[in-house]
C-alpha cells in the first residue's frame, strides 16, 4: 500500500507531461496533401457536376465482368453429318396410300429413323443430309415403285448451345465450353462480338452474335475513410456511369461518426502525368444546401476520400499512449492487494510480526 501511494505521485506526473506534449503539438495527422481544398480546378480540367454529368468512354471488357452472349443464327458450317437425336423432316412422294410419309424424324441412339411398319427402320446418323436422302430413297425402292424424297434438317439437337451468361476468365478469356476460348478483355463489346463471330465461323455458317454486360465488375471507385487512429476503412463499389459524391456516402451508409466534413476526390491523371487531381467537396452544401457545385460525378478507380475527425483521433492517440501506464498501474494495485491481503491472513493466524 505504501509503494502505491508513493508511485501515484510519478504516474500523475508522467499523465500531466503527456497532456502538455499532446497540446503543444496538436496532435495532428500528418497530412500528405499541402494544397488548400479551395484551390480553383483549371478550365481545362474543369470536372464533370449532378447537372452537367458527362458519358463514360466506351465500356471495355475485362476481368471479372459477366456478359451475355446470345447466338441469334445457328447454322452448321457444311457438310453437315446427322448425328444422334437430331430432328429431320422427311417427305416421300409415291407412298403406299393409308401409309404416307411427311413427318419430322428424330434420329434414334441407335442412329436410325423409324419410317413405319410397311417401311421398317433405315440408319442415317454419320450422313450428310443428302446422303441421307439416297439412303431413304434405295431403302424404300425395296417397297415402293418410284419414290420421290426430300429431307431437310429441322433441329440440330448435337450442337452445344452456346446461349447464357459467362464470367470473363483471369486471362481475358470467355469460355464457349465446346467451342473453346476466345480472348475479348479490352474490347469493346461490338469488337468482342465480332471476334466471337470470327471464332465460331470455323464450326457454324456466318453465325451471328449479340450481347451485353450484365455485370460491371472490373470498373469500380473507392471511398476511403479515416479510422480516426483505429485504422482506415476501403469500400469498393462498381461504377455504372450515373454516380456522384452523394451516391458514394449512400453506399457505405452515410458519415461516421469518426469523421470529418473534410471530403475530396482524388482522382489520378490521364496518361503518364506523375500529378493527380483533387477536387474538393463541400459535404455541408451539397447535404443541406442541395448545392451541386462539388457534387462531381464519379469517375473509374476515384478515391472518395473522408477525413477523420482530429478531436476523435487525438482522444484515440492518448487512450492508446496512456492504455499500457494504466495497465501497469492496475497489475501494481493488484499486486499490493494481494500482499495486503496476505499479511492479514498471517495475522489472523497469529503468523504476523
Amino acid at each position: 500500500m505504501f509503494q502505491l501511494k508513493k508511485m501515484k505521485p510519478i504516474l500523475s506526473g508522467l499523465c500531466l507531461l503527456l497532456f502538455v506534449s499532446v497540446l503543444l503539438t496538436g496532435c495532428r495527422p500528418f497530412d500528405h496533401y499541402d494544397d488548400p481544398l479551395g484551390k480553383k480546378v483549371p478550365e481545362e480540367m474543369e470536372p464533370p457536376r449532378e447537372l452537367s454529368m458527362m458519358s463514360l468512354p466506351a465500356y471495355r471488357i475485362a476481368p471479372p465482368d459477366v456478359v451475355t452472349i446470345e447466338l441469334q443464327k445457328m447454322v452448321p458450317k457444311p457438310p453437315y453429318y446427322l448425328q444422334t437425336l437430331d430432328v429431320i423432316y422427311v417427305r416421300v412422294l409415291g407412298t403406299l396410300y393409308d401409309q404416307p410419309i411427311d413427318n419430322y424424324y428424330v434420329v434414334s441412339a441407335e442412329g436410325t429413323i423409324d419410317l413405319g411398319p410397311s417401311y421398317g427402320v433405315i440408319r442415317v446418323e454419320g450422313m450428310t443430309v443428302e446422303g441421307a436422302r439416297e439412303a431413304v430413297r434405295n431403302h424404300l425402292t425395296q417397297v415402293l415403285r418410284a419414290p420421290e424424297v426430300s429431307i431437310s434438317l429441322a433441329q440440330m439437337s448435337a450442337m452445344q448451345p452456346i446461349n447464357g451468361q459467362y464470367q470473363i476468365g483471369p486471362d481475358g478469356t470467355v469460355n464457349l465450353r465446346y467451342y473453346g476460348t476466345v480472348h475479348v478483355a479490352g474490347m469493346t463489346l461490338m469488337e468482342a462480338k465480332f471476334a466471337i463471330e470470327q471464332h465460331l465461323s470455323h464450326y457454324l455458317n456466318s453465325p451471328v452474335v449479340s450481347m451485353d454486360v450484365v455485370a460491371y465488375n472490373s470498373k469500380s471507385y473507392y471511398v476511403i475513410t479515416q479510422g480516426a487512429g483505429n485504422g482506415d476503412s476501403v469500400r469498393k463499389i462498381p461504377i455504372t456511369g450515373n454516380e456522384t459524391v452523394l451516391d458514394a456516402i449512400s453506399q457505405i451508409g452515410g458519415m461516421s461518426q469518426l469523421s470529418s466534413q473534410k471530403i475530396w476526390i482524388a482522382r489520378p491523371a490521364p496518361g503518364n502525368y506523375a500529378c493527380e487531381q483533387r477536387l474538393p467537396v463541400d459535404w455541408t452544401a451539397i447535404s443541406s444546401g442541395a448545392s451541386t457545385a462539388t457534387n462531381y460525378q464519379i469517375m473509374p478507380n476515384d478515391r472518395v476520400f473522408i477525413v477523420q475527425d482530429n478531436f476523435t483521433a487525438t482522444s484515440n492517440w492518448i487512450g492508446k499512449v496512456m492504455s499500457p501506464f494504466e495497465r501497469a498501474a492496475g497489475v501494481i494495485s493488484l499486486g499490493t492487494n494481494t500482499a495486503r491481503n496476505i499479511r492479514n491472513i498471517d495475522q489472523d493466524y497469529g503468523y504476523g510480526y
